[in-house]
This record gives structure tokens, sequence and C-alpha cells, in this order.
């Protein structure tokens, strides 16, 4: 089912693990009025969002003040809005905000009565160029978060923390080293 959240003043953005290393679960999580909203990802999504908020901040006067509510806590979820697929991230400059936006993975659509046509046009659905179509229910869910610079900010000192608390790398080949063995490419 398709949804669609704003929360346009969020109380906290985090992001946290669970698990044990190399088998831990990423989520980032939107606190809203009091509710949290959790979207579980990639450690290398997480990692990504945070070093584009850096280098943007870099750019821009540093926040003053205390995080406030930025730094609430990682809470474990009971349930997941969605997996993330894609994010958008901007700067509002007039609202002076971080936007970003979260979109479900989509899944391909496997028909199991599908005939073994190789032709990919040969159905309408199929046709990119076909701007008629109006179903709109596989379009995925979507999460519009809008963070504070201080908010984003504390974000990305969470997320470093988050993503070091991982498998120490192999001094050899710099790979992560996995619970039970490790498979040295240069040690072979």
């Amino acid at each position: 089912m398709t949804e669609f959240w704003v929360f346009d003043e969020v109380d906290a953005f985090v992001t946290g693990a669970v698990g044990e290393p190399g088998r831990r679960v990423f989520y980032l999580q939107a606190l809203y009025e009091g509710r949290r909203h959790s979207v579980r990802c990639e450690k290398q999504q997480v990692a990504a969002i945070s070093q584009y908020l850096r280098r943007a901040l870099t750019h821009l006067p540093i926040p003053e003040g205390s995080p406030g509510g930025a730094r609430a806590a990682f809470v474990e979820p009971e349930g997941e809005a969605f997996v993330l697929g894609s994010v958008g991230l901007e700067f509002d400059r007039t609202a002076d905000r971080f936007v970003l936006v979260l979109r479900e993975m989509q899944r391909p659509d496997v028909d199991a009565d599908d005939d073994d046509d190789d032709d990919p046009f040969d159905d309408d659905d199929n046709d990119p160029f076909d701007n008629d179509n109006d179903d709109t229910d596989d379009d995925g869910s979507v999460m519009r978060v809008t963070v504070t610079r201080r908010q984003a900010l504390a974000f990305c000192d969470l997320t470093d923390r988050v993503v070091a608390a991982g498998r120490p790398d192999c001094e050899w080949c710099s790979m992560p080293l996995d619970p039970d063995s490790h498979f040295c490419v240069r040690m072979n």
C-alpha cells in the first residue's frame, strides 16, 4: 500500500542498527509529534546521506546553540514503514532546512501468467513512452523529512559512531572481517 508522510519539523532524525556486527540491520528514524517512524536501509545508504549532509554543512554557517532534540536516541523499531530505495536531498535556503525525500525500494513486477514473448513493448503496460498510465499504486511509499542544520549535524555525528561500531577492517586487504572467518585476498 502506497503511503506518503510529510514531517516538516521533526523532533529528531536519527540512525541506528540492530544486531551483531556483520549481521546488522540499519534504520533511519524520524521522531515526529511523539511517534517514531522507521525506514530500513543499508549501511552504505546511511553513510552516503551523512556524507552529503556533512559536505553541504561545510558551505553553511555553523549552527548555533545546542542540538536539543536533535540528539534523541535510536529505539529499536517494532515495525518499519518501508525499505529504502532512493533518496533525494536538498537544502531549502528560505526555511534554512535540509529536505530528505526517502522513497520505498521498488520490487520488480513478476507476472506468473507472462507469456514467453521477447518484445517488452508488446504490452501497453511496459511502453516507456505511454504517459496515459494512471496506475499510481506501484509508485511505493514516500517519507519527506525536514531537518534543521543542528539536527543534520547531530545525525552525521551519530552516523559516524554507528558505522564505526561495525566489523573492523582487515589490516591487509581493508575488507571487513567476518565474525566467523575471513578470506583475505592479499594473504592467499
